[in-house]
């Protein structure tokens, strides 16, 4: 029997910055507990190690939809397959994120978690703290603008402005990468 959580957070930031920080799975162990790390293997695939109630897991994952400011939806291969979703949108007050992710629970802790709804708080959590990181931090460490729908479309980096890139290296400006 699979499990569904669902989360949302209102964030006091514009649905573009929201979106851009999200694009950066490099930080997610800044705010998602159970997020040790999060390595880019390429424009949709991530390699992620988590610990959950002393379990490690490694487990890869690929993006199979994305659209700048709205969706990035994805799926996990490996032994314990998962998927999920998130989605930004226009809110009163900055932007909504709505997060939906679906797995199967294999071991007896992930059954009672699931059951308890522990996993669903775990989730608000990780999301309030997302919401206190890009609020205090005012920008977003990066941006990745491209689609995705089954391949990567890569964005035109006359595009993306130079503020809204992934950092240059210490010392060195956007200038000399070019």
């Amino acid at each position: 029997m699979s499990t569904t959580v669902n989360a949302s957070v209102d964030v006091d930031v514009p649905v573009h910055r929201a979106y851009d920080q999200w694009t950066q799975f490099e930080e997610f162990p800044k705010f998602m507990e159970s997020v040790r790390h999060v390595e880019q293997l390429d424009d949709v695939r991530t390699r992620w190690d988590t610990e959950i109630g002393g379990v490690k897991r490694t487990f890869e994952a690929t993006i199979t939809e994305q659209i700048p400011d709205s969706l990035i939806r994805w799926e996990s291969s490996g032994e314990k397959v998962h998927s999920g979703q998130v989605t930004f949108a226009a809110g009163p007050v900055g932007t909504r994120v709505d997060l939906t992710m679906t797995w199967e629970p294999e071991t007896f802790l992930e059954r009672v978690g699931a059951t308890l709804s522990i996993d669903e708080r775990a989730a608000e959590r990780d999301l309030k703290r997302f919401k206190e990181f890009i609020e205090e931090r005012g920008s977003a460490t990066g941006a990745w603008r491209g689609t995705v729908d089954g391949e990567s479309t890569p964005p035109d980096e006359g595009s993306t402005p130079p503020e809204r890139r992934a950092a240059p290296p210490a010392g060195e400006s956007y200038n000399d990468l070019a």
